[in-house]
């Protein structure tokens, strides 16, 4: 079976004009740069999104992101290279991701808060809810990994 794109979702932009504004607040909200790459990348992998991986990865690695962490991002539990905000963040995002009948349970609630103020934990569930919104773009519509460059690299092209 061939996979081919159906749509490139970036020509529809007053449809995805809420998403880009959402993106653009939780570029300047404060939480560190390479925490939003991680944690926009691990949603990826969960969801299975090859178009938002690829892109995420490579904005990690422009962000100076080592290949290490990258590498072992799936197994962040086992892995001793990630802090412990680094691991609340991850572990926050998994279970918004993954929210079943149950929620959000209390005690990740309370391990999340021991890391990050209300409005930043606000801001991390935000940068979970616009990569899910992509994820449920780019997956049905089939958007192409590999040819997405970093801004750093357009500009350098």
């Amino acid at each position: 079976m061939t996979v081919t794109n159906r749509l490139s979702h970036l020509d529809y932009p007053k449809a995805t004009a809420g998403l880009r504004s959402l993106a653009s607040y939780v570029n300047h909200c404060g939480l560190e740069k390479n925490l939003i790459e991680l944690v926009l990348l691990r949603v990826s992998q969960i969801n299975g999104c090859a178009y938002c991986i690829d892109m995420h990865t490579k904005d990690a690695r422009a962000a100076g992101e080592s290949e290490q962490r990258l590498y072992l991002l799936q197994a962040w539990r086992e892995a001793p290279f990630y802090s412990e905000r680094e691991r609340a963040a991850l572990a926050w995002c998994e279970a918004v991701t993954r929210l079943g009948e149950h929620g959000v349970s209390d005690e990740l609630y309370a391990q999340a808060r021991a890391c990050f103020e209300e409005e930043e934990l606000l801001n991390l569930n935000m940068v979970t809810v616009l990569i899910n919104a992509w994820n449920r773009i780019a997956i049905p519509f089939r958007a192409e990994p590999g040819h997405y460059q970093p801004a750093a690299t357009q500009q350098a092209a």
